[in-house]
């Protein structure tokens, strides 16, 4: 349904028939970590995520799992290399 509350004229999953739904009855203002992310809006009401209602649960473990702003890095596992079977495989040659 179509938000009425806070983020009035979008889509919220919370709203029904007899108001939002959401713990606390409202969604939740974006804290300082989400600046920059492209999943923000403006509101009059302030500055709100457009996927989670509660933006500062997501961030309590380290990063959001949808920030946009946010380069991942990926660590390539390494391979243990046990030395004594190195050594005699290069003994072969």
């Amino acid at each position: 349904m179509v938000c009425q509350t806070i983020k009035v004229g979008s889509e919220c999953a919370f709203m029904t028939k007899k108001g939002c739904g959401f713990n606390g009855g409202s969604c939740h203002p974006i804290i300082d970590k989400c600046e920059g992310c492209n999943r923000t809006f403006d509101s009059p009401t302030g500055k709100f995520c457009r996927v989670y209602p509660e933006p500062t649960t997501k961030w309590r473990s380290g990063n959001c799992p949808t920030a946009s702003h946010i380069k991942r890095e990926i660590a390539e596992p390494t391979q243990k290399l046990n030395p004594l079977k190195a050594s005699k495989r290069s003994s072969k040659h």
